[in-house]
């Protein structure tokens, strides 16, 4: 692996050269002693990331929801772990499309009263789930045609949050949790 920037390498080994020095003597001394214990704990740090992750993916893979999530577009270990652990597996929990959009707070509030009707964005949601399937849609978008479709179709309509509307789309039609939602990939867009 090199450096893959833009300027040349000897103006990046000049720059570096040319850096202010450490601290020297008593206070150089001092200042190693706390540094070595941040590397420690840095080090510590990353060993325990690596053996969650490690955990995780063995905890996915024996799911019996593995390969509903595992198969989504762009949906790695940690995303498919992620999806999973915010919607779950009771499938009573969502007994229509709408009850997971409300939840993840992809569908708009409607309130009407008389001849008043105001329609505002859903503030009361499980904002973690609301992050993992945003998150999950704005990736869609990059490994397939339809999704792709349906954001550029927003922004050229002047969407300022494009995939605000790919989740809209993607949740009510392609859950995988649903009963009557079936497998992704079918119906009029495919999304996996």
């Amino acid at each position: 692996m090199g450096y893959t920037g833009r300027k040349d390498h000897a103006v990046l080994l000049a720059h570096l050269k040319n850096a202010p020095r450490g601290a020297t003597g008593d206070d150089g001394a001092a200042r190693a002693h706390a540094t070595r214990a941040m590397l420690a704990v840095l080090t510590s740090l990353v060993e325990q990331i690596k053996a969650l992750d490690a955990q995780i993916s063995e905890q996915l893979t024996l799911h019996t929801d593995a390969q509903v999530f595992t198969s989504l577009p762009r949906s790695g270990t940690i995303r498919a772990a992620r999806l999973l652990a915010e919607i779950g597996d009771c499938r009573a929990r969502f007994p229509d499309p709408s009850s997971l959009a409300c939840l993840a707070g992809v569908a708009p509030s409607t309130r009407q009263s008389g001849k008043h009707k105001a329609v505002s964005f859903r503030w009361a949601v499980n904002k973690q789930l609301r992050d993992a399937v945003c998150d999950f849609a704005a990736d869609s978008r990059r490994a397939n045609p339809w999704a792709a479709k349906l954001c550029d179709d927003a922004i050229a309509r002047g969407k300022d949050h494009p995939h605000a509307t790919l989740v809209g789309r993607l949740i009510p039609s392609r859950s995988p949790l649903l009963p009557a939602a079936g497998e992704w990939g079918r119906g009029k867009g495919e999304v996996g």
